[in-house]
């Protein structure tokens, strides 16, 4: 088995899980500016040509970034990032989509259409004129958790959850390519500044991080 990596949040929240489990995984690179992923042989393997995937001993390839953690989960059970029972697991998927649907898929898409337009407009369908509402509406998505927040350490209560990976690697992406927090919602930043000193957050960043300027 082995990990298809690259740089970029959805990558980075993928190792920051594996860190967080203690998994370790051969890596193969890929260069999402070169468009690795959008050309054979890996969109052979993952026809939906994102970054990352995990790539199976028998060929199977999973995409998707919840997926691939689902999988590793139940391979690996111990610590639980899902959980370790029906509750808990339905619970931090709850929060998953809540996260996505109101914050992530926002933010990620106001960055593509905008600052990552001249990278992203010959890859996919890209609306511009959409990225500012965009951008809003993650915001409002971002007030809305700053009150369900209140009086938790995550976003589960006390246990950290996939959930808490896929909004910290989102907001510390965006926070630096114009999209910063805002320091009004005291909640999301105290969460943001519990997960930002986990080891795992420095130890994932990939190590062409710096060099593109990006926190991924």
């Amino acid at each position: 088995m082995k990990f298809l990596n690259s740089l970029g949040p959805n990558p980075r929240m993928v190792r920051m899980f594996m860190l967080e489990k203690g998994i370790a995984l051969p890596t193969v690179e890929h260069d999402i500016f070169a468009g690795d992923n959008r050309r054979p042989p890996y969109s052979d393997k993952n026809p939906g040509a994102q970054m990352p995937a995990l790539e199976l001993d028998d060929g199977t390839c999973i995409g998707e970034t919840v997926a691939i953690c689902e999988y590793l989960e139940e391979s690996n059970p111990k610590p639980a990032l899902i959980g370790s029972n029906a509750k808990e697991r339905a619970e931090a998927r709850m929060w998953i989509r809540r996260v996505e649907l109101n914050v992530t898929e926002f933010m990620y898409n106001g960055f593509r259409f905008a600052e990552g337009l001249e990278l992203f407009k010959s890859r996919m369908r890209c609306l511009p004129e959409a990225a500012a509402g965009l951008k809003a509406k993650g915001q409002d998505g971002l007030k809305w958790l700053d009150g369900l927040l209140a009086g938790k350490q995550f976003l589960c209560g006390d246990r950290l959850t996939v959930a808490d990976l896929v909004l910290y690697c989102c907001l510390d992406f965006c926070g630096g390519v114009g999209q910063p927090l805002d320091p009004a919602l005291e909640n999301v930043n105290a969460w943001f500044a519990r997960m930002n000193a986990r080891p795992s957050a420095t130890a994932s960043l990939h190590p062409g991080a710096a060099g593109a300027g990006m926190r991924a």
